[in-house]
């Protein structure tokens, strides 16, 4: 088992701009694509891979030091410290118990519901099955029993592969994704939860007529209106949030940092479209190859390619949503704090909630009132999920050597929060773990299990005779769409496709 622990750290290690393209060629031949298109569409692949992180690693490194120094400013003290995804990767990953279990019973599991008919997604995003991996590592931390640990990791990928299926449908047609599904735990495991909130929406008389999107607001207010230009604005108000106090004594260094904030969250607003069509035109060969191999040799069978939700975080409503949350879920965190119903103190992962708002965005067709409201309610579950895993974090965290930061008395991140369906698998487990909190947390927590599990169900249910997001279609796009049906635009923000970072 050392040996295929090796082999599986190599692959990982390799990174997904290399490991992503080396599977789709291999799966380019097994669909007996010509081998120059299969090698063409390969490399793309990696190259947009890299495009991608170089611009998401833009972000990052400009909303950073701005959320550092807007938690600074606020003042908040919590006792868990955001230290970002990484350490819910790494502490998965180092569980090595359970990792190759999980990669060697989690590829067989994915083929055999294909055969079965029971999924159409083919997961080969290889990276994130750490996703999995995570749910595992949490039980076995708990209950030291490998077979409990492997059994809820391998029914995390069942749901997961489910509502990548189920969710399938509007990422294709919203997106413009053919043949791609997106089996992300962090994000689709929202999917049902954002599909109930938004038609309870529906039902809020005033609130229902609410809307607001990029390409509506580019038409009312013209160039003012273009995601590059709500990039800038958002960004300057993020910058003059973080470094206002530094303008009173140091004026010049504090507004070039407000500047740079603003033009750089503008720059990523308009390059990441355009970083999707290299990846795309990768993409779309493989997914034309794939249902062509299908349908000759299975007539009526179908079948999604599964994919990191990265490539559609740069869509510009979900960056729009993104960067009005940053300093939402900052307030919030203190909201709930003063109840007692969180101690996680945002401030790595605020980086990627371009990631954490998909599905609160997407049901609703790129509504930015709606994105906002159900985006404030997953934050404050995610905020509650992160506080409730942190005392396991710690102890995974030190047996996988994760460097915990000075002066932290425990870590979590907004990631592991994210992680909504491993969480319900491991409450009951973890109780004893978190009874330091007190009954008011832990009844909120048991709250957010039941309100989890009635979302799946009413949504599971509503799917069995619906496809969510086609049959109501109309409800969510505007009226002069209905007439003329747009065609997907990859460097566009309407419906179009775009990417993000790999996580």
């Amino acid at each position: 088992m050392s040996t295929v622990m090796a082999v599986i750290n190599y692959i990982l290690n390799l990174g997904p701009s290399v490991v992503m393209p080396l599977i789709i060629f291999i799966l380019c031949m097994i669909f007996r694509m010509p081998l120059g298109r299969s090698l063409r569409a390969a490399i793309t692949i990696g190259v947009g891979f890299i495009a991608i992180n170089l611009v998401i690693g833009l972000l990052v490194n400009t909303l950073g030091p701005a959320a550092q120094a807007m938690v600074n400013n606020i003042g908040i003290h919590l006792d868990v410290i955001d230290v970002g995804w990484p350490v819910a990767a790494a502490i998965s990953f180092g569980t090595v118990s359970v990792v190759p279990w999980v990669f060697i019973l989690g590829i067989l599991l994915n083929l055999l519901l294909i055969v079965v008919r029971f999924v159409k997604t083919l997961d080969i995003d290889m990276w994130n099955y750490w996703h999995f991996i995570f749910t595992a590592a949490f039980v076995y931390v708990i209950t030291h029993n490998l077979f409990i640990a492997l059994a809820l990791a391998l029914l995390t990928e069942l749901f997961i592969l489910k509502l990548a299926d189920l969710s399938a449908p509007i990422v294709q047609d919203y997106y413009g994704l053919p043949g791609i599904s997106l089996p992300h735990t962090e994000t689709v495991g929202w999917s049902p939860i954002g599909w109930v909130l938004n038609k309870l929406l529906d039902r809020i008389p005033g609130l229902n007529r609410l809307h607001a999107d990029t390409g509506t607001i580019q038409e009312r207010f013209g160039i003012i209106g273009e995601p590059m230009i709500v990039g800038l604005v958002l960004g300057l108000l993020i910058g003059l949030l973080a470094y206002f106090p530094g303008l009173s004594h140091d004026f010049g260094s504090s507004l070039a940092k407000i500047l740079t904030t603003g033009i750089t969250l503008g720059a990523v607003m308009l390059v990441l479209p355009r970083m999707v069509a290299i990846l795309m035109e990768g993409l779309i060969p493989l997914s034309e190859g794939a249902q062509s191999f299908i349908s000759q040799r299975f007539p009526g069978r179908e079948l999604y390619i599964g994919l990191d939700a990265a490539i559609v975080i740069g869509f510009a409503n979900n960056m729009t949503v993104a960067l009005i949350m940053v300093p939402i879920t900052l307030l919030l965190a203190i909201a709930l704090s003063f109840l007692g119903l969180n101690h996680l103190l945002p401030f790595t992962d605020l980086a990627v909630l371009p990631f954490l708002v998909i599905w609160a965005n997407t049901w609703s067709r790129g509504n930015v009132i709606r994105g906002v409201i159900i985006a404030t309610i997953f934050m404050a579950g995610i905020l509650s999920v992160g506080t409730f895993l942190a005392p396991m974090t710690v102890v995974l965290a030190k047996g996988a050597h994760f460097s915990i930061p000075k002066g932290a008395i425990s870590i979590s991140s907004l990631d592991s929060g994210a992680h909504i369906l491993p969480f319900v698998l491991v409450f009951f487990f973890a109780l004893q773990e978190v009874g330091s909190y007190g009954p008011v947390f832990l009844i909120w927590s048991a709250l957010w299990v039941a309100f989890t599990a009635a979302c799946y169900i009413i949504y599971f249910l509503y799917c069995r005779s619906h496809v969510p997001g086609i049959d109501d279609k109309a409800l969510y796009i505007r009226e002069e769409e209905t007439l003329v049906e747009p065609q997907p635009e990859l460097e566009g923000t309407g419906g179009q496709a775009i990417a993000g970072q790999s996580q």
